[in-house]
């Protein structure tokens, strides 16, 4: 499966250090299958940080990580496993460790931040919650936790 990462740089080797804490699903390597996702990003991370937007690819053999006893989830929507996960990772007063190898799921647009808001000061349930993320533009992305995870991702 090819997969994509937007940056401000070619990625040469993967340093999962380098991962931001408090994002989706932890600290790690985040890619998309969406090129127009990866496009994004690069543009984002760019602007931010300066340097020029920038698509490595890479292919993932999923079916052999899966096979060799890696710890895979997937969430196929954005639903309350889902929102519970993400808001764990986000939760910056909180320490929170999962034990996937990989995550593969829908991404939490920050625009979103505003509903996990209104969740944590109980203004909104966890149903209300995932009914406005539903209406939301969610993309996908395969998260990289460990260094066992990246044998399975190649830079091509």
């Amino acid at each position: 499966m090819r997969l994509y990462h937007g940056s401000n740089l070619p990625i040469l080797n993967i340093d999962l250090s380098k991962g931001q804490r408090f994002k989706d699903f932890g600290q790690g390597f985040y890619t998309t299958h969406l090129v127009e996702q990866a496009v994004l990003w690069s543009k984002r991370v760019s602007e931010r940080y300066g340097g020029i937007p920038t698509i490595t690819e890479f292919e993932f053999d999923m079916e052999s990580a899966i096979s060799h006893g890696l710890n895979v989830k997937v969430f196929k929507a954005p639903d309350k496993e889902w929102a519970r996960f993400v808001m764990a990772n986000r939760n910056r007063y909180e320490a929170f460790n999962h034990d996937y190898d990989i995550v593969i799921g829908p991404v939490a647009d920050d625009r979103m931040a505003r509903l996990f808001g209104l969740y944590e000061m109980d203004i909104i349930n966890l149903d209300d919650l995932v009914d406005g993320l539903i209406y939301k533009e969610l993309n996908s992305q395969y998260f990289f936790a460990t260094e066992r995870s990246l044998r399975y991702i190649r830079r091509i």
